[in-house]
């Protein structure tokens, strides 16, 4: 059992250092949350679990485990942003309602319609990732353009909401569309956008963890030492991450997510 936990930890402060230096930290903690609950010493007791709830629980379990970390981020930045206030007041509210709205999507649809989105969802995380410098190089993001005005506005609102029902149904992957939708409103410092995205990264994944608490879909056994293992690995990865080079950090990311995907496509169709 001791064993067991540990691996929870272990995946838990890599989850939070890869979330600071690049983001994917859900593609370690789902997975290994979805093992504890449904095989082994760490199997919920008293009540039996299905491998599709198990699922439904470990995303729970893995949004509250690393939200920490990413308020963590979010300070770190907090100086960055400032110039992109306007943004914020205007893009906050959309991360919140979608947010919610996710999460409750989550624990109101059947378990097995989250089991059979997962391999998708997991590869939709992961082809983003990949697929991160190329969508940077092509919008632009972090060189500056014209700001947009009237409609294209609104559709960035709109864009971010639907970014904030995707974060808070799943989570993984919502980083580059962030990005993606700063670049489109012409923000070019690329600190300011990261403390940006940290803040509605925030706001999505927080409005997550209420509803998942207030629903009780939070297995606190593994969660409480989750946050203390991911707040570390995040300081630790903020302190010396940038001794490693970044490639070594996404290539490992894309390894990762790419494997879980066709594991999961694997188990689903086999």
């Amino acid at each position: 059992m001791i064993g067991d936990y540990a691996w929870l930890c272990l995946m838990a402060a890599l989850g939070g250092g890869i979330n600071a230096l690049a983001g994917g930290g859900t593609l370690l903690t789902f997975p290994a949350l979805v093992a504890a609950l449904t095989a082994g010493s760490l199997a919920t007791t008293g009540t039996t679990l299905s491998a599709d709830a198990a699922k439904v629980l470990a995303n729970g379990t893995s949004t509250v485990a690393l939200f920490p970390a990413s308020l963590a981020a979010l300070w770190g930045y907090r100086k960055d942003f400032a110039a992109y206030s306007s943004w914020a007041a205007r893009l906050v509210p959309s991360s919140i309602v979608g947010g919610t709205l996710g999460a409750y999507l989550l624990t109101e649809l059947s378990d097995r319609t989250f089991a059979v989105l997962v391999p998708w969802l997991i590869l939709d995380a992961a082809s983003l990732f990949a697929l991160q410098p190329l969508i940077a190089s092509k919008l632009g993001i972090g060189k500056p353009h014209e700001s947009p005005q009237g409609s294209t506005v609104i559709g960035v609102v709109v864009f971010q909401f639907f970014v904030g029902i995707y974060g808070g149904y799943f989570g993984a992957g919502i980083g580059i569309l962030m990005l993606s939708a700063l670049a489109m409103m012409g923000l070019s410092d690329i600190h300011a956008m990261n403390g940006l995205k940290s803040l509605l990264g925030s706001c999505i994944n927080g409005s997550a963890v209420v509803w998942f608490i207030v629903q009780g879909n939070v297995e606190w056994r593994l969660a409480g030492m989750m946050v203390v293992a991911g707040c570390l690995g995040a300081f630790l990865a903020a302190h010396y991450g940038r001794r490693l080079p970044r490639t070594w950090v996404r290539a490992f990311v894309i390894c990762i997510g790419f494997t879980l995907a066709a594991y999961y496509f694997y188990q689903q169709f086999a």
